[in-house]
């Protein structure tokens, strides 16, 4: 694996690899802290692809203040091992100077209007602004032919689909199933901040996920109400809700009755940690 810190090295790097295999680039950007879920979105970027390159970055534009920039792990080595025993052929792990040269503060910004504006952009307002920012940045940097993102951050996903249309980019962005613990808590690298007790409560998020969906699915339609109780119940076990909503997949858009793609999206603290997930699922139609 090719390690690159500079925007022209990997540049080089990259255009070499196609001058002399071919092929599609698959990107796959992270913050690193790398757990089974990064490594399993490399493994699908194999699929994808011919050339896997990487990225690791942690993205100051989408912290808001008193978050956790400064004690976000960096653990450029270890991830590195990571990535490099999956197969991936590049990595790119730039310093903040390298990505914002003017600082992140003076930097030109990427918007997505309305979908970045609520659940995770109400509860964490300029995050989306900085995800998206980075990841064009990013994509402008790499090139990619198709870029993959784990589809347990539901709503950035949906917000990069937008931006890449929007901006008419010649990429196409793929959606990896979430990876989870045999409890069923979904990967995080912010589960490291979880204590030994709060990590046997925190599958409790995703249970109230399932709860919520099999109650729909056996015909419960007053989505608030259902919603209303599962945050009451989580903060009976602990946790302080952001959100949980019940939307539609396509837009993000509070669901109806009549609608039947759905997706369940949850945020929450347990401690020190910010736990989100979500589960889409469709009506049958009768």
């Amino acid at each position: 694996m090719i390690l690159c810190h500079s925007i022209t090295e990997l540049r080089a790097t990259i255009a070499q690899r196609r001058l002399s295999e071919g092929g599609k680039v698959a990107f796959v950007p992270t913050m690193g802290n790398l757990h089974s879920g990064h490594i399993h979105l490399i493994h699908e970027a194999h699929k994808a692809g011919n050339i896997v390159v990487a990225s690791i970055f942690v993205n100051p534009m989408q912290f808001g203040p008193n978050e956790d920039l400064e004690s976000y792990p960096r653990t450029l080595q270890l991830d590195g091992e990571k990535l490099a025993e999956a197969g991936c052929h590049i990595l790119f792990a730039p310093s903040a100077n390298e990505i914002y040269p003017q600082g992140s503060d003076n930097h030109t910004q990427v918007c997505v209007p309305e979908l970045g504006e609520e659940l995770c952009g109400a509860a964490r307002p300029g995050h989306f602004t900085g995800v998206t920012t980075v990841v064009s940045k990013l994509f402008n940097i790499v090139q990619p032919d198709v870029a993959l993102f784990g589809q347990k951050d539901f709503q950035q996903l949906a917000i990069i689909r937008q931006m890449t249309q929007d901006l008419c980019l010649p990429i196409e962005i793929k959606g990896v199933p979430t990876v989870r613990g045999d409890s069923g808590l979904a990967l995080s690298s912010r589960n490291g901040y979880l204590t030994d007790e709060e990590r046997a409560k925190a599958p409790r998020l995703y249970q109230t996920l399932v709860e919520i969906r099999q109650s729909i699915e056996s015909g419960e339609s007053d989505f608030d109400k259902l919603c209303q109780q599962a945050k009451a119940q989580l903060a009976e076990y602990g946790f302080t809700p952001d959100y949980l909503s019940v939307r539609r997949q396509s837009d993000l858009k509070p669901a109806e009755a009549e609608d039947s793609t759905l997706v369940i999206l949850a945020a929450a603290h347990l401690g020190k940690a910010r736990l989100i997930d979500n589960i889409a699922f469709a009506l049958d139609q009768k």
